[in-house]
């Protein structure tokens, strides 16, 4: 765009161009509302790891299936988190995980509070990273170990729903599968 040209487009224009409201939405609220911000076309368009809201989407689609699987292995967690299977949650990427989630409410309060969306699209992409590098590290489903997998599974549970909490803060979508 060119104010000095007189060329613009609409921002109907980018949506459709770009395909999402939601990918549209986040990226525009990646920045400071004072912030120079340039849009990155391609990989607003681009479906992989790199496009911060597919990535963030993708750890709860990916949270999704893995319940899914554990559901068809006849492991779920508990209705109710119950004390002695979280205790279970003792290992190193475990505690990260649930310290970021347990940092959730206040880092949503004081974004509110100081009217600074950018700290929501940040910790949403914190927590995906949260959430895969545990992943990665993590049998999450272990039939050996159905206790341990419920807390696993638990702990999963309460990622997705803080995804997609913050995901609907944004207006944008917690889709199930990509």
């Amino acid at each position: 765009m060119s104010t000095r040209a007189g060329e613009f487009i609409t921002l109907q224009e980018l949506i459709e161009d770009v395909g999402s409201v939601d990918v549209t939405r986040y990226l525009f609220l990646t920045r400071r509302a004072e912030a120079h911000m340039d849009f990155d076309l391609d990989l607003a368009r681009e479906q992989s790891g790199e496009n911060p809201v597919f990535y963030v989407q993708y750890a709860f689609a990916r949270i999704a299936g893995i319940l899914r699987k554990a559901k068809k292995m006849g492991i779920a967690p508990p209705e109710e988190p119950l004390e002695e299977v979280l205790q279970l949650l003792t290992g190193e990427h475990e505690r990260e995980l649930m310290r970021l989630l347990e940092s959730i409410p206040s880092r949503v309060c004081d974004a509110a509070a100081a009217l600074e969306p950018h700290r929501l699209t940040e910790l949403m992409a914190e927590t995906a990273t949260g959430f895969h590098s545990f992943y990665q590290h993590v049998r999450v489903v272990d039939p050996e170990a159905p206790q341990l997998s419920a807390a696993r599974l638990t702990l999963c549970r309460a990622c997705a729903a803080a995804i997609s909490g913050l995901l609907g803060i944004l207006g944008a979508d917690a889709p199930e599968r990509m």
